[in-house]
């Protein structure tokens, strides 16, 4: 461990998982690969897989997305880094805003913790407004809490119209292995 760390006690910390272009099931199961292979980091859980339709921009593919719980003693700063180098390491290319992408990880929740930096923004800003964010963070903690609200009621207020589990549910990723087909 690096000694930079500031989280002495066990939050419960989510990452938020996506991508629509290349092998976004591959690449985000080598990002859980990469999470769980990292002496200061333990995969806690890890949702089905999500076909979702395009927010923000819809002029582009479906994409996929999952929620990965983890535990760390890392500081928010620290694991959003760890998580940008994950994505450089996949190729990630950061072009145009809610545009298509290989993968792309984002801090959805540390405990109850709230950060407000230019580029780090805890609880996630736009959680509340995206089902494909909340449905597999309610399959992993319905009743976890963020700003006073359980997820699981953020969900039931949000339209979840054209997203699907894949026939792979849970199974699409074996930590130890290749992704499930």
């Amino acid at each position: 461990m690096s000694g930079q760390t500031e989280n002495e006690t066990e939050e419960r910390i989510f990452i938020g998982l996506g991508g629509n272009i290349g092998d976004p099931r591959r690449a985000m199961a080598s990002a859980v690969k990469a999470l769980a292979g990292a002496d200061d980091i333990d995969v806690v859980g890890i949702s089905s897989l999500y076909r979702t339709p395009p927010w923000g921009k819809t002029d582009q593919p479906d994409f996929l997305n999952a929620v990965v719980e983890i535990s760390c003693a890392l500081s928010p700063r620290i694991l959003l880094n760890r998580c940008l180098e994950i994505e450089k390491g996949l190729k990630r290319e950061r072009g145009e805003r809610w545009g298509p992408r290989t993968i792309d990880m984002d801090i959805i929740a540390f405990g109850n913790r709230v950060v407000d930096e230019p580029d780090l923004h805890i609880p996630h800003p736009r959680l509340y407004e995206r089902a494909f964010v909340l449905m597999p963070l309610a399959e992993l903690a319905p009743d976890f809490t963020i700003s006073g609200n359980q997820v699981s009621q953020l969900l039931a207020e949000l339209d979840r119209q054209g997203i699907a589990v894949p026939a792979q549910g849970r199974q699409w990723l074996d930590i130890g292995g290749e992704p499930s087909d």
